[in-house]
């Protein structure tokens, strides 16, 4: 999704299309910042693109440093996706259900606790007395 954006960007500048012809028409993000910086934004995509390709990548073949690029990833983008929104709120969603799938895949059925585990015995605190 995110190298999509970096392949527009590119379209954008090789047609030489002005950032302020689409920013004076639409308002993508809520904070203006990010508007008046949307072909930054849109660059700084890639490289989120790329992360999420090599962690993909390295865990298909079974990386333990992929799944774990893959969790911060997943975990930037679902912490960034307030600052934004809207479009934040697809990307959240999608980054979201990745995050249970790797979650869930890795932990399987485990459970939180093994069994109950008591520090005494009854029976010896009771012997223990007399």
């Amino acid at each position: 999704m995110e190298i999509s954006v970096l392949l527009g960007v590119v379209v954008l500048l090789t047609l030489g299309v002005p950032q302020i012809e689409i920013t004076e028409r639409v308002d993508i993000f809520a904070l203006p910042y990010l508007n008046d910086n949307l072909y930054l934004m849109m660059a700084m995509s890639g490289v989120f693109g790329t992360l999420r390709v090599i962690g993909a990548v390295a865990m298909a073949r079974n990386r333990l440093w992929g799944f774990a690029l893959s969790l911060f990833n997943c975990g930037s983008t679902l912490v960034l996706m307030i600052f934004l929104l809207p479009p934040g709120l697809v990307d959240g969603l999608l980054t979201g259900s990745a995050l249970v799938l790797m979650l869930s895949g890795w932990l399987q059925g485990r459970a939180i606790v093994d069994e109950p585990r008591m520090s005494v015995k009854p029976e010896s605190a009771v012997d223990s007395l007399t």
